[in-house]
């Protein structure tokens, strides 16, 4: 009993003191790290210390109990399941480790690169899935599990869930289809053929999620998104034209009127937000000759498409102070109307 009893004791007191030197030495070290990269103010040395800051706990203990099976004089195969399950636990915290760190470096990357690629759901699950199967196979391996019969039933199993799961596939090929398009991504400003309008938020597996003006979220299945008719108004680019319809009366000079139209929003180019001086404003005398007016239309550039109403708004004030301090009149629109007696009527008949 004594000896069984020591047999078990020592083990576990040099597993427990490894493991305590191990965590003591990994707390020092990221203390050091942290200051270090507080020192250096970089954004990805923060990402790499939360990444690994959790899982290095399981590996202190781990390559503790490691040393404590190693000392034992436990029977062979009970050292051997012990190795098997320090393997399995050592393996699946590198896997969740790596595919945490690889998707916020991925995310982290891409914002400081500004490359024309969505930091969205769908392709930070498919990275971080990706680490995960690769991990899952891995485990199978040191476990001694043959991966190929697996991946038969796999195989067989996949045409029933694929029937099964039809329309979450066809939701979740959308939007991969939609992420290697990029003929929609996230931060687009998009009109949808129903009305509905508002900026992209997020790309999932199954949804798009569409932030509208009135700060509510439109919910889309991936692959009704990519059936219907969509307008993207952030692509070639987000600026935006706006243009405004004037009509003069008939009794106007239209160049005095053109002049006028132009120094106004060439004015407003200095003066109002989000109007663009890097083209000159745009006067025609378009659609022409309105049933009571000259009718023209003043073109200008804003920043983007949620810029126009603002702008409209602001460039229409001053048009129409502009066109009284001139004198120009702005008509209201007319109808004439014939009265005939009855009498004439019935004369005429």
């Amino acid at each position: 009993m004594g000896e069984t009893l020591k047999g078990i004791l020592i083990p576990s007191v040099v597993a427990a003191a490894v493991s305590l030197i191990l965590l003591s030495v990994r707390a020092v070290t990221f203390g050091l790290l942290q200051r270090w990269s507080a020192r250096r103010g970089a954004r990805i040395d923060d990402i790499i210390i939360r990444a690994l800051r959790v899982p290095s706990v399981f590996w202190c203990v781990a390559i503790g109990l490691y040393i404590g099976v190693a000392v034992s004089e436990l029977p062979e195969r009970y050292v051997f399941h012990i190795s098997k399950t320090i393997h399995v636990v050592v393996i699946l915290s590198v896997t969740i480790a790596s595919a945490n760190l690889a998707g916020r470096i991925f995310k982290k990357y891409i914002e400081q690169s500004q490359l024309p690629i969505p930091t969205t759901g769908l392709a930070y699950g498919i990275l971080k899935g990706t680490i995960l199967v690769i991990g899952f196979l891995i485990i199978l391996g040191v476990l001694g599990i043959s991966i190929a019969p697996l991946i038969t039933a796999l195989g067989v199993g996949g045409l029933a869930v694929a029937l099964a799961l039809k329309d979450t596939l066809d939701n979740l090929f959308a939007g991969i289809h939609i992420l290697v398009e990029k003929s929609i991504r996230v931060g687009d400003f998009i009109r949808l053929e129903t009305g509905q309008e508002g900026y992209v938020e997020d790309i999932t597996w199954r949804t798009t999620r569409i932030k509208m003006l009135s700060n509510n979220i439109v919910v889309i299945p991936n692959s009704k998104l990519s059936q219907s008719v969509v307008t993207n108004y952030s692509l070639p680019e987000k600026k935006s034209s706006v243009q405004i319809q004037i009509g003069v009366d008939y009794s106007s000079d239209p160049e005095i009127v053109e002049r006028i139209l132009r120094e106004e929003a060439i004015k407003a180019t200095r003066e109002v937000p989000f109007l663009l001086a890097d083209q000159a404003p745009d006067v025609s005398l378009s659609p022409g000759f309105g049933p009571n007016s000259f009718d023209f239309t003043l073109t200008c550039q804003v920043r983007e498409v949620t810029d126009q109403g603002p702008v409209q708004h602001e460039l229409r004030k001053r048009v129409v102070k502009r066109l009284r301090q001139e004198g120009i009149e702005i008509p209201l629109p007319q109808r004439t109307v014939y009265l005939r007696e009855e009498k004439e009527r019935k004369q005429g008949r």
